[in-house]
């Protein structure tokens, strides 16, 4: 193997093919995969490696909901004809252990990792002084192009009392060694959702509150299924409800409803999972040229800046704020930038799940979108009571939701029920691959397995043709011929 090419120091500054500013998922693969295909590399991270998803978002939330899954395994046991005392459940230890799962991936995000494939790594704050330099640690980093990879953090909205109450958003809830006795969770969006059901199962009260509906951008068929879980569970939801202020008043947070009754809540901790803000402010944006809104920074459709020399991905790109979308941002980038090939983005098979029991996930387009969009829609749904497995598992409650367009063609789909995140992949490769529906229709899939789903809600698109009158006359006509 090649040893890695490394960037120069001329007169005080720093020369190199590509600087990335953030160390997340995004940044990090970025400058794995260049410096691997031969560019010289710089990135700089002001905070810890791996950023939100590793340290304070997609990997402490997963872990903390893998133990509420087990404290509710045991309380449901009885279905199957186990019955169990109640959990006992240790929160100290949920901590230990969500921080456990962050320190055996955290390796692969690392400095050491990073500087052993060759990348310069400047642990610093980042920040343009020119339309082609940037000042991080004392050093002046020019290069060909630059990326700014730096993410995002939880909005804070404006509600009178909020900032002062002690509040908790995901760089914080994760730092909990005791249980919250009771929760509330402003924001009724998957972050709010999914922490919602977890701390519920984890022994805690829970209430949402939510402005509009809980999860407002998925099918509607499937956030019933879900809302019909969370009651069950016991987390109270105030839909279409707002907040007119908040205090602490004798160690508890109070919380003022809007309405004439003045309706309020009282709770030992609060929760905002209210959306996200870009990370934009300390970056010297004006300074490079580089247009932003308060949405995050402009980009085209290869990701490019109004500096051409300059890329935008992942959550301050202002897009889709998924962990996924920034690695798919870091190939986009990686084709532009360092082959100069006219690479652009897609989101017409953008995935994404909420990890509730059961999951909600969803690729491509809703049926609402695709109606809004032109397209000829037709609807295929199938019920996870007619799958097979999940009837042995007792895994019932959900359905998959199918959105085609004209002559089969596969516009999106919605999973909710046992490990729809799992089986979401199968629908968001049909939809970037331009199949038709006969393709997951004569699939062969392994019984019994919750796949199956898939198989039988695209069959479905066949049925009234293929068990037609006309079908049946052809039938009855080959038979008379037949021998």
């Amino acid at each position: 193997m090649l040893p890695p090419k490394l960037p120069e120091r001329r007169n005080g500054v720093l020369h190199t093919d590509l600087c990335i500013i953030g160390a997340g998922s995004g940044g990090l693969s970025v400058a794995a995969g260049a410096v691997q295909m031969g560019a010289s590399v710089v990135l700089i991270e002001k905070g810890a490696m791996g950023g939100d998803c590793l340290n304070t978002g997609c990997v402490p939330s997963k872990a903390l909901i893998a133990a509420a899954h087990a404290a509710h395994a045991i309380r449901d046991g009885s279905r199957f004809g186990i019955h169990a005392a109640a959990p006992d459940i240790r929160f100290p230890e949920v901590h230990a252990h969500v921080h456990g799962v962050i320190a055996a991936i955290a390796p692969h995000d690392s400095v050491e990792r990073s500087q052993g494939l060759g990348v310069h790594v400047i642990q610093a704050a980042g920040r343009f002084i020119d339309h082609q330099t940037v000042e991080a640690g004392g050093d002046r980093i020019t290069a060909r192009r630059f990326v700014i990879a730096s993410g995002s953090r939880a909005a804070v909205p404006p509600i009178p009392g909020l900032a002062e109450a002690g509040l908790l958003t995901n760089e914080s809830v994760f730092e909990l060694t005791d249980r919250p006795e009771h929760l509330i969770v402003l924001g009724g969006g998957p972050i709010g959702i999914e922490m919602a059901q977890a701390f519920r199962r984890l022994g805690s009260e829970v209430t949402v509150v939510e402005k509009f509906g809980i999860l407002s951008k998925d099918e509607p068929e499937a956030v019933d299924v879900v809302r019909g879980a969370l009651e069950r569970d016991g987390v109270q939801l105030l839909e279409r409800t707002g907040v007119a202020a908040v205090s602490r008043t004798d160690g508890r947070v109070v919380v003022t409803l809007d309405g004439e009754t003045g309706r309020s809540l009282s709770g030992s901790h609060i929760l905002v999972a209210a959306g996200r803000r870009p990370n934009i402010e300390a970056l010297g944006l004006d300074a490079a040229g580089i247009a932003h809104t308060p949405k995050g920074i402009t980009v085209d459709d290869r990701l490019r800046t109004s500096n051409r020399k300059i890329f935008a991905i992942g959550d301050v790109a202002g897009g889709p704020q998924f962990t996924h979308i920034a690695g798919y941002h870091a190939g986009i980038v990686i084709r532009n930038a360092l082959f100069g090939l006219p690479a652009k983005v897609n989101y017409a098979a953008l995935p994404w799940v909420t990890y509730t029991d059961p999951e909600l996930a969803h690729a491509g387009l809703t049926e609402a979108d695709a109606r809004k969009a032109g397209h000829e829609v037709q609807v295929l749904t199938w019920s996870f009571d007619g799958n097979d497995r999940a009837q042995a598992e007792r895994a019932t409650e959900g359905l998959a939701k199918i959105v085609l367009g004209r002559r089969g063609r596969i516009l999106g789909a919605t999973i909710v029920g046992p490990r729809a995140g799992e089986l979401i992949g199968t629908w968001g490769l049909a939809i970037s691959a331009g199949l038709k529906i006969g393709a997951i229709a004569g699939a062969v899939l392994p019984y019994p397995t919750l796949s199956e789903i898939s198989k039988r809600a695209a069959g479905s698109y066949y049925t009234p043709k293929l068990f037609g009158a006309l079908t049946r006359r052809i039938v009855g006509l080959v038979q008379r011929i037949l021998p």
